[in-house]
């Protein structure tokens, strides 16, 4: 088994280690590729990658709309596409029925990414966070600001467990990714204040965020998911613990 993965970041990284488990034979393009030196992959320039493909690759294509690719040519029997939930616009209350917003450049992006002779899954996450990255690290710079608008989030290792599946599956169509819990921007502040015993920030009413609440249930049913952080209370100690090596 063969996977291609287009941007190896911080979700690309994870699904990286989960089909070398696997046994697989896993590619990783990059604008960098000496940025993935010791993960086991076979790190190439987008330059290179034809030349290193075989009919029947599955690919994850993670790149943002403003570094896309050129997928012409591609040799791929499966694609699964990391949009995002900026896709649904202004809709404050999102699930797998929810129109987007056509003029979105990620909607573009997704068409394009579907366009080629390879099944095609879309998955649209909410707020990624886990190590490293995510309310809790903001909070630790100072730079997090509150509101009472509701964000959606998934883990990272939950994300690469629905990349995974879905590589893995012949599922198609787009549908959004979240976990169980929508929170304010405040009430996660407050949590996160409180784990790390530092101060709750200030409340910022002129900030412009997004308001939205995302059910990723259809998602998790089609694929047979089982999260394995439902909550950012499981998920941000759980973070904190591995970015300490507990």
């Amino acid at each position: 088994m063969d996977l291609l993965i287009l941007g190896c970041g911080y979700t690309g990284e994870r699904v990286a280690r989960r089909f070398l488990a696997l046994g697989a034979r896993v590619i990783a393009a990059s604008r960098q590729p000496e940025r993935l030196a010791g993960l086991g992959v076979e790190a190439v320039r987008f330059d290179d990658v034809a030349a290193r493909l075989k009919p029947g690759t599955l690919v994850l294509h993670s790149i943002p709309p403003v570094g896309d690719v050129d997928l012409r040519g591609l040799r791929a029997a499966r694609l699964v596409y990391l949009s995002s939930t900026n896709v649904y616009g202004a809709a404050t209350v999102v699930d797998e029925n929810t129109p987007v917003d056509p003029a979105h450049e990620r909607v573009a992006a997704e068409r394009r990414a579907a366009a080629g002779s390879w099944s095609t899954l879309v998955l649209r996450p909410a707020a990624i966070y886990g190590p490293g990255r995510g309310v809790h690290k903001r909070l630790e710079r100072g730079e997090y600001r509150m509101s009472d608008n509701f964000v959606s989030r998934i883990h990272v290792d939950d994300l690469a467990a629905h990349v995974e599946a879905g590589l893995l599956s012949d599922l198609t169509g787009a549908y959004p990714v979240a976990d169980e819990e929508p929170s304010t921007a405040r009430e996660i502040a407050v949590f996160c204040a409180e784990l790390l015993g530092l101060p709750v920030p200030a409340a910022d009413s002129g900030r412009v965020t997004s308001n939205r609440r995302v059910d990723g249930s259809a998602i998790r049913r089609a694929l047979g998911i089982t999260l394995a952080y439902p909550s950012y209370r499981t998920g941000i100690p759980a973070a904190i613990q591995a970015e300490h090596g507990l």
